[in-house]
């Protein structure tokens, strides 16, 4: 049976690579961050909206690569963001979040989640906006109030990107 793990955090924590990494170590398919895609095409400041259209296409290409998975008989998949992010996102920026996302938070079914710490140093891009740390250890500390109030297996990744792969290897061959 295909085991599904989301890989979350706040912005610049290791997500992507990580989330690359384990994909390449099990040599699955693996979702990338849609936000990241749109964001870059839209070529003005996002709405409110814009992240109910991203939030349906993430939840829709996770849908799409656990298919991928199954197909190629792979034992776990892996995703980079998936409806916690948006939920945080939205009412971090927005002061609120669509029921649609909050609605798919209680439809997703994930086997374990990956929390990245805000431990390593943030890498500026154009599509970042908290490199302060005080916010970014204020976002980690909501996704881990996230993550200690729901039924999912969870783990803090942190350290190194060494450390970090290592820890959520670890976490990985537990639920395999």
């Amino acid at each position: 049976m295909l085991k599904k793990v989301a890989i979350i955090g706040p912005e610049s924590t290791g997500k992507s690579v990580l989330t690359e990494q384990l994909a390449n170590h099990y040599h699955c398919p693996w979702n990338p961050e849609y936000a990241r895609e749109y964001l870059l095409t839209i070529k003005r400041k996002y709405t409110y909206d814009d992240l109910l259209i991203i939030a349906k296409k993430q939840w829709e290409l996770t849908e799409q690569k656990a298919e991928a998975a199954k197909q190629h008989g792979c034992k776990v998949m892996f995703t980079d963001t998936e409806m916690y992010i948006m939920k945080v996102w939205c009412e971090v920026v927005f002061g609120k979040c669509h029921s649609w996302i909050t609605d798919k938070i209680n439809e997703q079914q994930f086997d374990l989640f990956l929390l990245c710490k805000p431990d390593i140093p943030w890498v500026k891009d154009e599509l970042r906006e908290y490199p302060d740390l005080e916010m970014r250890v204020t976002l980690f500390n909501t996704y881990k109030h996230l993550m200690e109030n729901q039924n999912t297996a969870w783990v803090e990744i942190g350290g190194n990107y060494d450390d970090r792969f290592s820890t959520a290897l670890k976490a990985v061959e537990a639920i395999l």
